[in-house]
């Protein structure tokens, strides 16, 4: 055999190059990593807070989907009216629900004398907020339409005081369209109204 043949005993083989890391090298890259995570956990977090506050939207709409399945019973039809109420006053963050009963208590009650309080027939506590509940039908309608960017009927809040109120035949003589279009304003407005923030 040729020494100066070499063989391939002799062969070693190549050391290869360390891995390439997919870590960022730099901290600018680090910096921008970590907006982005924290970023997508804030968006995330409104989401969910968003998904919450609007559980009461996605149970009004569960029932109104139910009573409309059943448009032909009155029962359904006057639940129509309580049920706007209902997510009315579920509302979070609104005008009427912002200011606690009683703030209008003195803070140091003790202190007055008993003989202001014989004077003094009526109650000291602030008056009870204003709901929606407590909303006629001229307030009822500004109400409802206040909260929703489309337009409402007229008589929207007319109607619904008919459902909850009127008798049952003139119920039983309301045209089915009528009832489906009643339906459909519901939805609409318990789908799109907006919540002062």
């Amino acid at each position: 055999m040729n020494p100066a043949v070499p063989s391939i005993d002799q062969l070693k083989e190549m050391a290869l190059p360390a891995p390439v890391s997919y870590a960022p090298q730099t901290w600018g890259w680090w910096a921008l990593l970590t907006l982005l995570v924290l970023s997508l956990l804030l968006v995330s977090a409104r989401r969910y807070r968003q998904w919450r506050r609007d559980r009461y939207r996605r149970e009004a709409l569960a029932r109104l989907a139910e009573l409309q399945q059943r448009s032909n019973d009155l029962n359904a039809l006057r639940e129509l009216p309580e049920l706007l109420k209902r997510v009315a006053l579920s509302m979070p963050s609104s005008n009427w629900n912002a200011f606690p009963v009683g703030a209008g208590l003195p803070a140091k009650a003790s202190c007055q004398s008993t003989s202001i309080l014989n004077v003094m027939a009526s109650s000291r506590a602030s008056p009870l907020p204003q709901g929606p509940a407590a909303l006629g039908n001229k307030d009822w309608q500004a109400f409802l339409q206040r909260h929703i960017s489309q337009p409402l009927p007229a008589d929207f809040s007319q109607q619904l005081s008919l459902l909850a109120y009127a008798p049952d035949a003139t119920l039983r003589a309301m045209p089915n369209e009528q009832r489906q279009l009643l339906f459909s304003t519901c939805k609409t407005w318990v789908e799109r109204h907006h919540v002062a923030a």
